[in-house]
């Protein structure tokens, strides 16, 4: 069951539900995936060299259209358990099923694709040094083959959203930590991806953006895009009315909202 996380009323919902509509309802007609289940462990386990397990015997399902917050202390696994998702890493053992498709059966050549499925949003924002920040979030449209006249303006509407109206041409370097988390955010969802995940949004971010992101990852979830978001602040957890799932000591406790 979707959220209704933090919901906006007036202008500015307006304007979001807009700016998104119109920047990733391009391929409106093209239906998100119809999959049961989007993402599937398996008695997943993880340990890097000789080491401990940090994830062990790891075990749930998101459903498409599903909104998940992930919790736990640090070093609990977060971080792991997403990069496993966002094809980053292979698990050491159980089995991992990313839309209906068996990760240990899947050949290299067969990643890429997957991954176009994914808006991930990482810890180290991962923004490309000598483009702007509108270049930064307008490079997967650009990949994708839509032209810019398409999408300029939309993709402003989306910057000026999150608070970077005034810094569209600004490049990495000279953004603060917290607006480059913001860069790192748009460009994760201007795609529409089939699933988000976000490790940590609004950890560089005061607590009204923070608000604001989560808005921004609910009105993309009421489109359709399955959200999964790893982070430590309980206030948005608490707000944001989802599914919560912790790691405790690499085990997956469900806390409220197991489908």
């Amino acid at each position: 069951m979707a959220p209704s996380p933090c919901a906006e009323s007036g202008a500015s919902a307006a304007s979001l539900q807009a700016a998104l509509r119109a920047v990733l309802g391009f391929n409106a007609a093209t239906p998100l995936s119809s999959a049961r289940i989007m993402v599937r462990f398996e008695n997943v386990g993880m340990r890097y060299g000789a080491g401990q397990e940090v994830l062990r015997d790891v075990s749930f399902a998101l459903e498409p259209g599903s909104f998940t917050f992930l919790t736990g202390l640090s070093g609990a696994g977060k971080t792991t358990l997403l990069k496993l998702i966002s094809l980053a890493e292979p698990p050491s053992r159980g089995l991992i099923t990313l839309f209906g498709r068996d990760l240990a059966t899947l050949k290299r050549r067969e990643f890429p694709a997957l991954r176009r499925r994914i808006g991930m949003v990482f810890q180290d924002f991962r923004l490309i040094d000598h483009l702007s920040a509108f270049d930064n979030v307008s490079l997967p449209l650009r990949i994708s083959g839509r032209r810019g006249a398409d999408y300029a303006h939309d993709v402003k509407e989306l910057l000026s959203w999150v608070g970077l109206g005034d810094r569209l041409q600004s490049p990495p370097p000279t953004l603060s930590g917290g607006e480059q988390q913001r860069v790192a955010i748009a460009r994760a969802v201007v795609g529409r991806p089939d699933l988000l995940v976000a490790d940590e949004p609004t950890g560089s971010v005061d607590a009204e953006i923070g608000e604001r992101l989560i808005r921004l990852f609910g009105e993309l979830n009421r489109l359709g895009t399955t959200v999964l978001i790893a982070t430590h602040d309980r206030s948005l957890i608490e707000k944001g009315r989802a599914r919560e799932m912790r790691l405790v000591g690499g085990r997956l406790v469900e806390l409220r909202g197991a489908t």
